[in-house]
């Protein structure tokens, strides 16, 4: 995005980009290997973060946060998107994006300062739990109960691809408390990772290596009925809430992912000569890079109208759902193209179009599925 750009162009957010990149080239690109190798976030940079305000940028000053509107959240996220590993920028976005707004809206008073306080801080990391082994996109086939025994939730079941998982304090958990109230017998709940008969089991993931995702399995697991976020009845609807910000996440990254490895990969065809020639200067190869360059040129201008729809809180649904489509498939399109360009360079894991091939494969299903999303702009548009 450009500096005179009308959604973030002021002095204040172009400070607060600064302050952004500063830290992400910092703290997340020279240990970006890492963190792979590790398989997980190192809890230390949450704390780092959270004494800079990233944690918080869009939640009540009461809590931590700093009030500001999706524009600087934006920002935060095109900065992250830089940190050379997709699995931290997905850890880090749970925290900020999935795990804490339907806590930072709907949550009492009491529940945010217990837990959305230190999540702000960096104390505490967050994760999601509502995917389940036989429920994905599809939300409302979720089984896990949560059952009243006086004033506690009892709860049985498991939860699917967890990002988190291994590092998470708590978990803003989906789960049926009742099952004959249809839509209205859903609850989000928070779950601490530490409560007896809660434990978990890693996977092993093609991609975004950096982030520890798992599943959870529940067994009488009792949390206080006080950890209930919202309205008990409108756990569903807080939810889908809650899909649009995670949503958001690759609709503003993957065109910034994108054309970073379009520079790294154009710079490498101009100094890579074939039979005497750059490849950047083979008629055939100049087109693969203006083909790329028009798909990313229009997958930011259309995160462009979701950001400004969300900072002047319109209805986005419609342009989410689309945007989403489109955005993934422009970073699929591109790092595929990409690798074919690097040639042999492009199938190493060290190379950076080889990264993006495998890590943006998850896009188009983490978040819903481009079928599901496909299927509510086919609902909204009544066709």
């Amino acid at each position: 995005m450009t500096a005179g750009d009308d959604i973030y162009g002021s002095a204040e957010h172009l400070a607060f980009r600064e302050t952004v990149r500063k830290f992400v080239q910092s703290e997340l690109v020279p240990r970006a290997r890492e963190f792979d190798h590790l398989g997980r976030i190192d809890k230390t940079v949450y704390p780092k973060m959270g004494a800079l305000g990233l944690l918080g940028i869009r939640w009540d000053p009461q809590y931590g946060g700093q009030g500001l509107d999706y524009s600087y959240h934006a920002v935060f996220l095109e900065e992250l998107a830089l940190c050379d590993n997709a699995g931290v920028a997905m850890g880090i976005s749970v925290q900020t994006d999935m795990a804490t707004p339907a806590l930072a809206r709907f949550g009492s008073d009491a529940l945010k300062r217990k837990y959305l306080t230190p999540a702000i801080r960096g104390e505490h990391v967050g994760a999601i739990a509502v995917t389940e082994p036989g429920a994905g996109s599809d939300v409302a086939a979720i089984k896990t109960r949560a059952v009243r025994k006086g004033d506690e939730w009892v709860i049985n079941g498991s939860k699917m691809f967890i990002t988190n998982a291994a590092t998470a304090d708590w978990l803003c958990l989906l789960a049926v408390t009742d099952p004959e109230a249809g839509y209205g017998g859903f609850s989000q709940i928070i779950v601490p990772t530490d409560r007896p008969g809660l434990t978990y089991q890693l996977l092993d993931k093609i991609g975004n290596k950096g982030s520890d995702t798992g599943l959870f399995f529940f067994e009488d697991v009792r949390v206080p009925l006080s950890n209930t976020i919202g309205d008990p009845h409108r756990g569903f609807q807080q939810q889908m809430n809650q899909f649009q910000d995670e949503r958001m996440v690759p609709i503003v990254m993957a065109p910034v992912v994108s054309r970073q490895v379009w520079e790294a990969t154009l710079k490498h065809s101009q100094e890579r000569v074939v039979f005497g020639k750059p490849l950047a200067k083979m008629q055939v190869n100049q087109h693969k890079f203006v083909d790329m360059m028009i798909q990313i040129t229009a997958a930011e201008e259309f995160a462009r109208r979701c950001i400004r729809k969300v900072v002047r809180g319109e209805d986005a649904t419609l342009d989410i759902s689309m945007a989403k489509v489109f955005c993934t498939a422009v970073e699929q399109f591109v790092a595929n193209t990409c690798v074919q360009l690097f040639g042999g360079a492009g199938y190493c894991w060290e190379n950076p179009a080889a990264r993006a091939f495998v890590d943006s494969r998850l896009v188009s299903i983490g978040g819903g599925a481009d079928e599901v999303m496909k299927q509510v702009v086919a609902k909204i548009l009544q066709v």
